[in-house]
């Protein structure tokens, strides 16, 4: 996998924390967890339960070695999310979301919980329908 990054931009690489000092290309030659900069969510924008989720599994993806209280907050997070969400959409996410953290493809998991935020963001507005698909 090749990962472009300007000038001055981080990367999250097994938990280091690498900044460049000029546009550079980096060829990632075997399995590593990675976040860029802009994927990085601070904890202060964690403001609602599916971005403290994408938070905690952050977490576990930054300390690979070191991550055991963040997957038991995980699993507390999670389950208490699903036993209070009734919207269909939300709930297939959070079950695939369980899956990619089990098998600990950490940064699939983040990607699907950010294609979650919309609709988070429609049931917090009440403009959500419980099924993904209205009748016509």
């Amino acid at each position: 996998m090749k990962v472009s990054l300007r000038a001055g931009e981080l990367i999250y690489i097994n938990g280091a924390v690498l900044r460049v000092d000029r546009k550079v290309a980096i060829e990632l030659v075997n399995d590593v967890m990675f976040l860029l900069e802009g994927q990085v969510m601070q904890a202060a924008d964690a403001t609602t339960a599916l971005r403290q989720l994408y938070f905690i599994v952050q977490l576990m993806l930054m300390n690979p070695t070191d991550h055991q209280d963040a997957a038991t907050l995980y699993g507390q997070h999670c389950a208490a999310l699903k036993a209070v969400c009734e919207n269909q959409e939300m709930l297939a996410g959070l079950a695939a979301i369980d899956d990619l953290v089990g098998a600990d493809r950490y940064y699939e998991a983040l990607k699907r919980i950010r294609s979650l935020f919309p609709v988070e963001q429609a049931i917090l507005s009440g403009t959500a329908t419980n099924f993904p698909f209205e009748a016509a």
